[in-house]
């Protein structure tokens, strides 16, 4: 059976950490699943520091939290080291570092709410899906 390599955009861990309901939600309480394997980088688990701290009011949790969500998704997750860079590629250049990940992980999807300004990733094969695209295609949800 194949193992789908995904990334997460930060967008979608702080859409399933702000809602119960939901495909990002869903996506995040079954992200170990031995179907897909998550992919991370420095600059990516950075970025999810930064935006998840900055959302901490909204979110309703204690920065110990936040710390304790990144711990858990750094401990499932396959560390990439990006070595090359396939820039200047997208519309807005702070995203084009989850091209470099896709790309250095090889992989099949980048889970986004983004999907027109990552658009050019499917140059590389990536399809660029919503959580709900995600879990349709796995089988998971409707």
């Amino acid at each position: 059976m194949k193992t789908y390599q995904i990334v997460l955009d930060t967008n979608v861990l702080l859409a399933g950490l702000r809602s119960q309901r939901g495909a990002s939600y869903k996506l995040l309480t079954i992200l170990n699943d031995n179907r897909w394997q998550l992919n991370i980088s420095i600059a990516l688990v950075f970025e999810y520091e930064e935006i998840l701290k900055r959302e901490q009011m909204q979110l309703g949790l204690s920065l110990e939290d936040i710390d304790n969500v990144i711990d858990a998704l750094c401990a499932i997750a396959n560390k990439r080291s990006i070595f090359y860079l396939w820039r200047p590629m997208l519309n807005d250049p702070d995203d084009d570092f989850l091209v470099d990940l896709a790309v250095e992980s090889q992989a099949d999807y980048i889970i986004t709410y983004n999907q027109k300004d990552l658009q050019p990733a499917e140059k590389f094969g990536i399809k660029v899906v919503t959580p709900k695209q995600f879990l349709q295609a796995m089988g998971e949800i409707a």
